[in-house]
């Protein structure tokens, strides 16, 4: 198996795999939420909702949503009854858009958007109550190096939550995923989004991410506690769960 760090979405020397998702993201920007939501069938939509229903009942009052992209889960996490929710993201034209889904809901007052890089997020050690993540923490650069930021920031015991694309095992899921990720996503995804390479990139990294129990044991490694692994609709996602 390819080693995560060095999958990267264009493959340009000299360029980091950081610089590289940041690129693609702000290239398929304005066309994210739609294939997004297309091409999972809405199901992801209804994995936020579980994860949130999860953190619910810590009842975190600040939450930090990393990676958060156009918004979703930030916008989902409302559903806490949380008093301040903050996304960050390394790319600019997916949180601008988020700002203008939150304004549309008159979500302002809750939610805010800034750059901030999951290996060096500008906050006080201990300060959240809870950080969410979907669909995030494969494009890490460095996956280790995340982690410890996020339980560096988080309260103890604080919650990280992590909606992730994982592997399923059983036949026929498992022959219908592999098709639908490496032939009909991939060209789906390069027709809508004119980039070449964004939904190529995607099931390769699914496939390089340690998901499961190997996922798990990077949180321990890191000092999280009380870890679990929730598989979502045959095991295509988890939410991985753990405690500060």
């Amino acid at each position: 198996m390819k080693d995560s760090k060095t999958v990267t979405p264009y493959g340009e020397s000299n360029k980091t795999k950081k610089q590289e998702v940041a690129e693609m993201f702000n290239n398929i920007a304005s066309k994210y939420d739609f294939l997004n939501h297309f091409l999972s069938m809405g199901i992801d939509i209804l994995w936020r909702k579980k994860a949130i229903r999860i953190l619910k009942k810590e009842n975190p009052q600040i939450i930090l949503d990393v990676a958060t992209g156009t918004g979703d889960f930030a916008i989902e996490a409302v559903a806490t009854d949380a008093k301040k929710i903050i996304g960050v993201d390394i790319a600019r034209d997916m949180f601008k858009i988020g700002e203008q889904k939150v304004a549309k809901k008159n979500l302002s007052h809750i939610i805010s958007f800034d750059y901030g890089d999951s290996e060096n997020l500008q906050f006080d050690d201990n300060h959240f109550d809870a950080i969410t993540v979907s669909f995030g923490v494969r494009n890490f650069e460095n996956l280790n190096k995340g982690l410890a930021e996020m339980n560096r920031v988080l309260k103890p015991g604080g919650s990280l939550v992590v909606i992730e694309f994982s592997k399923p095992t059983t036949f026929p899921i498992k022959q219908l995923y592999n098709f639908y990720f490496k032939f009909i996503l991939p060209t789906l995804g390069k027709l809508i989004s004119k980039d070449q390479r964004a939904y190529t990139y995607l099931p390769e990294s699914v496939e390089a991410f340690p998901f499961g129990q190997v996922f798990l044991d990077k949180m321990l490694s890191v000092n999280f506690r009380d870890v679990k692994n929730i598989p979502l609709t045959f095991g295509i996602a988890s939410i991985y769960i753990g405690k500060k």
